[in-house]
């Protein structure tokens, strides 16, 4: 029986965390879109001020199989911070083992400890593995809600308006 093991991300693991976002952008079919590096990666998670958040899933040996990538947000209606679950990806070898359950009770956690009131993310529609998964797991999709995002060009665009 595999017994998954779920510690923060440190330093050392920036390397292994890209090559874990790589591989989760070419599972979604969206490889074209990393222009992250380890260099950003690491700065973002582990320099002085981070404001992004990392838990590591491990199997047997320390080998690294999956992460779960957070950050906090703020609900007005709710007066209090969330988390924000940004990706959650365990390499298809290691499914059904546990470990993306564990990554997700980790996060969970620290929601019930810190008091939060929300753990949400976003899941491609076409990724029915993944919806069943978290359903399973007690997530409730929002049905009325459009996520909205402004990059590249348009996000420069729209910040000259701003002057």
């Amino acid at each position: 029986m595999i017994h998954p093991h779920i510690r923060p991300a440190v330093a050392d693991d920036a390397a292994e965390i890209l090559a874990l976002v790589r591989e989760l952008a070419s599972y979604e079919k969206l490889s074209d879109e990393v222009d992250a590096t380890q260099d950003s990666l690491s700065a973002a998670l582990f320099g002085d001020n981070p404001r992004v958040f990392c838990e590591i899933a491990e199997a047997a040996g320390g080998r690294v199989v999956g992460f779960a990538l957070w950050f906090y947000t703020f609900s007005t209606f709710r007066g209090r911070h969330s988390v924000w679950l940004e990706d959650l990806y365990v390499r298809p070898d290691w499914r059904r083992h546990g470990f993306g359950r564990a990554l997700m009770a980790a996060v969970a956690r620290r929601c019930v400890a810190e008091n939060l009131p929300r753990l949400e993310w976003s899941v491609l529609d076409w990724n029915q593995p993944a919806i069943d998964f978290y359903e399973a797991n007690g997530a409730k999709r929002l049905q009325d809600w459009t996520i909205c995002r402004v990059t590249d060009a348009a996000l420069w665009r729209l910040a000259d308006h701003a002057r």
